[in-house]
């Protein structure tokens, strides 16, 4: 049992890591495509305010919230190791095919789609058993944010654009531009922060609920989240740690797809939109919300597109994009279960 602990460990950190270059463009796609910084320039500034987050959510936030959100998507009595297992491993599988085609999915509702998927087939699939599996106190605030996080994120964004253009109708074009690609700096950064502050703890809520069952089941030690969290503080480091490794990788399919396809974005568009972004983050991350990061700053660049006309944004790659949303979590879900019914062929 402790083998197959590590294996879930690692493979967690691996997520983590791909979550990093998989979700890179979220964070750098408007800072490379308004040229305020250089692809490799881009992906260090963000990886280092990925890791920051740690220390926001350590030390300002008190608690890694969301963290015990995720290790709780499924009731206890449904978590094994063998159902992390196979959560953990469709959700690598799934990151790669979107990163490898250059989608940008949510690495969020793959993990969910993964986990309860893999908890499910464990149950015997829908029956009566199987409706018990799900902790929908948890899992429908995640889920309802799949459609709440972009719009919340295309409305504080859509608000922002106008403020501002409003506020600087008069300025010089010239030395505005110059403000707003400083300014970018500031916005990426808080993207960054609230990027990592949200992402590296949807690992910690797997390894938590691993760490869990295993210390339940071997040794007799019944641990909460929080407890798990103080037992093993390496685990929360590593997670942060991680992301912006992998956000160092960068993700550049995804970022032609989040900076150019979408819409055309200027230096002010990019305060904007990653601004919004950030706010909806920090608020998620307050109420313990897992959201997608990939959504949020999708919703905030068609905010700011749509302050110009609404053809501005290209509606038919937006449409395409939240396809691929919509069948993350079930996809997700027939891979991990399909993963499950191996494991137990070989465990």
């Amino acid at each position: 049992m402790f083998t197959l602990l590590v294996v879930i460990i690692v493979l967690a950190f691996v997520f983590d890591y791909i979550n990093g270059f998989h979700d890179a463009a979220n964070s750098i796609a408007t800072i490379v495509s308004t040229k305020v910084l250089t692809p490799f320039q881009a992906v260090v500034w963000a990886a280092f305010f990925n890791f920051a987050a740690f220390f926001i959510s350590k030390y300002i936030f008190k608690e890694f919230g969301i963290g015990n959100t995720v290790a709780k998507w499924v009731n206890a009595e449904f978590i094994t190791l063998e159902v992390l297992l196979a959560g953990i491993f469709a959700a690598i599988i799934w990151n790669l095919i979107t990163w490898w085609f250059g989608i940008p999915s949510s690495s969020s509702h793959t993990l969910m789609g993964g986990f309860v998927g893999a908890a499910l087939a464990h149950a015997g699939g829908l029956s009566d058993k199987g409706v018990d599996v799900i902790n929908y106190v948890k899992v429908v605030p995640t889920f309802l944010f799949i459609f709440f996080a972009p719009l919340i994120g295309m409305f504080i964004a859509f608000v922002i654009t106008i403020l501002i253009v409003h506020l600087c109708k008069r300025s010089n074009p010239y030395k505005a531009e110059n403000w707003f690609k400083k300014l970018q700096l500031v916005s990426s950064a808080a993207f960054s922060i609230g990027h990592g502050g949200n992402d590296a703890q949807k690992v910690m809520g797997i390894i938590g609920a691993a760490i869990i069952f295993y210390e339940k089941t071997t040794h007799g030690v019944v641990l909460d989240f929080n407890s798990f969290v103080e037992a093993y503080p390496w685990v929360p480091f590593t997670s942060f740690l991680c992301i912006g490794l992998g956000t160092m990788s960068g993700g550049w399919k995804i970022v032609k797809t989040m900076g150019t396809k979408i819409t055309k974005v200027t230096p002010l568009e990019g305060v904007a939109a990653e601004t919004a972004g950030a706010i909806t983050l920090f608020m998620t991350e307050h109420f313990k919300i897992p959201v997608s990061t990939t959504h949020t700053i999708t919703g905030a660049i068609i905010g700011v597109g749509a302050t110009k006309r609404l053809s501005a944004v290209r509606w038919g790659v937006t449409v395409n994009l939240l396809w691929a949303w919509i069948i993350t979590i079930p996809i997700s879900a027939l891979i991990a279960a399909a993963a499950y019914y191996l494991i137990k062929l070989f465990i």
